[in-house]
C-alpha cells in the first residue's frame, strides 16, 4: 500500500510539470499517420515526429529565455505550436470557401492577430498557468493515446501462410512438379487495352503487342478488369474470387478497408504458392497496403534523404512551413518524382537476380506506371510531376494524356527488356502474367475497365480465350501447372463509387473483335 501511494504521488507530481507542449507537438504527425494507416509505413513518420518535437523544444526554450517562468513559457509555446500546426488547415478551409480571394493575405492578417493575442495572453494575463498544467498534460497525452490506438487498430497484421479473407479459395492438394516454373505477376497500374488506348489518345500500341506475341504471349484482346480501382481489383485477382463472395466484410454498406487490404496482402494465391514451397518476392511501391513486407524477399531502393518524403510533404502543407517550397528552400514535388523513379528502377534492376535464384519463386511485381505521377518521358528521362497538373494539383485531360503516353512508352521498353532477361536466365520456362488493374483515368466507366491482359503460359496458351479476366488468371495457372481443380468463373466487370467501394453495378463487355 505505501508503494502504491508513493507511485500515485510521483505520478501526480509528474503531471504538475508543464511538458504538454512537447507532447502536443507529436500529435500532428501521429494524427496524420492514423489518417493514412495502411497506406504508409509507420517509419514514414519518424523524421517528421523527431523534427516536430525538436521544434517544440526550441520554441519552449526560447519562450523560457524571454519570460524566465516555466509555466508561462509552456503556455505560450502551446499557443504558438497550435498556430504553426493549424495554418495549412486554415489555408485549405479558406481556399475551399473563397477560391477567388487572396487567401494568403487573409491568413497573414488573421494569424498575425492571433500571434499577438497569444503574446498578450502569455505575458500580461494574471491567469494561473500552474493550475492548468495537469489538465493540459492529460489532454496532450490523450491525443497521443487516441492516435496510437487508431494507428494500431487500422494496421494490417499478418504473416506468411495466413489468409486475409474468410472465404479465400485455397487448395491444400496442389502438386509441385520437379523443376517447377518461376511465376512472375506484373501488375501494371492503369495499363489500358490496345483499342482503348487508341480510342482515348490515338496511341498505337500494336508494336508492343506484336513484340509480346513474337515472344510467345497470348493477348486477351477483349479483357476487362473485374473492378475499377486498384485495391478492389487486386483483392479479387489475388484471391481468385469476386469480392461479393469473399466474406462478410465486403458487403455494400461497408466502407472500411482493413479486411480488403489484408486480403490483398495475405491472399489465396500467395498462400497456395508458399504452401508449394515457393519463395514470395515483392517490391516497394510507397503504398503500405500494396506491399508484402513480410515476403521472403522484399526489395526497396536506398532511402532518398536529400529532401522530403511524400508523408513529410503532406504534413508540411498542413503547417505554417508550407511556404518554404514557395521560397525555394525545398521542392517536395521534385523529391517525390525522384522517389517514384527510384522505385520503378529498383524493380527492373533486380529482374535478372530473381531469374537466377535456384528456388522456385512467386514474384508479385506491382509497377506504379503508367499510373501518375508522371516522372518519365518516352525515353526514360526525368520529368517534373507538377508539369502535368493544374494549380489545384489535378490532372487536366490534355496534360494527363501527354504524361500517360510518355510513361507508357518507357514502360513498354522496360517490360520487353525484363521479359528477355527472364527468358534468357530461366532454366525452366517461366509463367509470366502482364496485367492492368484498371484502365486510364478520365475515361467513361466502361473504358476504365479495358485492360492489358497478356499471358506467357508455355504449353497452355491454346486454352486461353479473348475475354478472360483477372479473377480467372490464377485459377487457370493452378489448374494447368499444379493439379488444381478450380472452376473458371463467369467473367464479369463491376463499377463502384467512392466511398461505397462494395456497392457494385455491372458493366457489360461489349467487345466485338
Amino acid at each position: 500500500m505505501p508503494r502504491f501511494k508513493k507511485l500515485k504521488k510521483n505520478l501526480t507530481n509528474w503531471f504538475t510539470h508543464p511538458w504538454y507542449p512537447i507532447a502536443f507537438s507529436a500529435y500532428p504527425a501521429l494524427a496524420l499517420l492514423a489518417a493514412n494507416a495502411g497506406q504508409v509505413q509507420l517509419s514514414a513518420g519518424n523524421r517528421a515526429l523527431a523534427i516536430s518535437i525538436l521544434l517544440s523544444a526550441l520554441i519552449y526554450f526560447l519562450s523560457w529565455l524571454i519570460m524566465r517562468q516555466t509555466h508561462r513559457a509552456a503556455f505560450l509555446s502551446l499557443l504558438l505550436l497550435i498556430l504553426f500546426f493549424t495554418y495549412g488547415h486554415g489555408h485549405n478551409l479558406l481556399l475551399e470557401k473563397y477560391p477567388d480571394d487572396n487567401i494568403d493575405a487573409w491568413l497573414t492578417g488573421i494569424w498575425g492577430f492571433l500571434f499577438l493575442l497569444a503574446l498578450v495572453l502569455a505575458t500580461r494575463s494574471r491567469f494561473n498557468y500552474d493550475a492548468v498544467a495537469s489538465s493540459l498534460n492529460v489532454i496532450a497525452l490523450a491525443l497521443i493515446v487516441v492516435s496510437g490506438w487508431q494507428i494500431s487498430s487500422q494496421s494490417t497484421p499478418g504473416h506468411t501462410y495466413s489468409l486475409g479473407a474468410e472465404n479465400a479459395p485455397v487448395q491444400e492438394d496442389l502438386v509441385r512438379v520437379e523443376n517447377p516454373a518461376d511465376v512472375y505477376f506484373f501488375l501494371l497500374d492503369s495499363y489500358g487495352r490496345e483499342d482503348g488506348l487508341f480510342d482515348a489518345y490515338r496511341y498505337d500500341n500494336s508494336s508492343f503487342i506484336q513484340e509480346l506475341e513474337e515472344r510467345g504471349f497470348y493477348i486477351a484482346d477483349c479483357s476487362q478488369s473485374n473492378y475499377v480501382r486498384t485495391d478492389v481489383s487486386l483483392a479479387s485477382s489475388l484471391n481468385m474470387m469476386y469480392l461479393q463472395d469473399l466474406g462478410e466484410a465486403f458487403k455494400p454498406e461497408t466502407t472500411a478497408r482493413r479486411t480488403l487490404w489484408n486480403s490483398l496482402k495475405h491472399s489465396a494465391v500467395r498462400y497456395n504458392f508458399e504452401s508449394l514451397g515457393y519463395k514470395t518476392i515483392n517490391f516497394a511501391t510507397g503504398f503500405d497496403w500494396l506491399e508484402l513486407r513480410d515476403a521472403d524477399i522484399f526489395l526497396t531502393p536506398e532511402p532518398f534523404y536529400s529532401g522530403l518524403s511524400e508523408f513529410e510533404d503532406l504534413l508540411l502543407r498542413s503547417t505554417l512551413a508550407r511556404y518554404i517550397q514557395d521560397w525555394g528552400w525545398v521542392d517536395p514535388d521534385a523529391v517525390m518524382g525522384q522517389v517514384f523513379r527510384d522505385r520503378f528502377n529498383n524493380i527492373f534492376d533486380h529482374i535478372g537476380d530473381i531469374a537466377r535464384m535456384p528456388e522456385p519463386t512467386f514474384a508479385y511485381i506491382h509497377v506504379i506506371s503508367p499510373h501518375p505521377p508522371f516522372v518519365f518521358d518516352a525515353v526514360g528521362n526525368p520529368t517534373y510531376p507538377p508539369d502535368f497538373w493544374n494549380e489545384d494539383r489535378k490532372y487536366p485531360p490534355d496534360l494527363y494524356a501527354a504524361g500517360y503516353q510518355n510513361q507508357l512508352t518507357h514502360l513498354n521498353t522496360k517490360i520487353l527488356e525484363a521479359i528477355d532477361t527472364i527468358l534468357a536466365e530461366s532454366e525452366t520456362p517461366p509463367i509470366i502474367i502482364l496485367q492492368g488493374d484498371h484502365g486510364p483515368w478520365l475515361q467513361p466507366k466502361n473504358k476504365r475497365m479495358w485492360i492489358l491482359n497478356a499471358y506467357f503460359l508455355p504449353g497452355h496458351n491454346d486454352a486461353l480465350y479473348p475475354t478472360i479476366s483477372p479473377v480467372n488468371s490464377f485459377r487457370f495457372v493452378f489448374n494447368s501447372y499444379f493439379g488444381g481443380h478450380y472452376d473458371l468463373l463467369e467473367d464479369v466487370s463491376y463499377f463502384s463509387p467512392v466511398p461505397q467501394l462494395f456497392e457494385f453495378s455491372e458493366i457489360p463487355n461489349d467487345c466485338n473483335k
